[in-house]
């Protein structure tokens, strides 16, 4: 009588962003650090900058920031 068994293999795996014709956007966002708000998404980076400056001029406390980037990544076995 035989029992379970497990086989394993053992493949290279490649990780790099997504550069593909069909890739989600590159994607950023500003949180402030003390309230928590945040801008909304955009693929262009200065909308959020924009956004800070708004915020930190309705907030003149809120001075620490956080950007948050989406970048899609693609994962891929390597052929041998």
């Amino acid at each position: 009588m035989s029992g379970p068994h497990t086989v394993l293999l053992f493949q290279e795996w490649t990780l790099q962003p997504d550069q593909e014709p069909d890739a989600e956007p590159v994607t950023y966002s500003m949180q402030c650090a003390v309230c928590e708000e945040a801008s909304t998404t955009s693929e262009d980076f200065a909308d959020g900058q924009s956004w800070v400056f708004r915020h930190a001029g309705r907030n003149p406390s809120h001075l620490t920031y956080r950007e948050i980037i989406i970048r899609p990544w693609r994962a891929w076995m390597r052929q041998h």
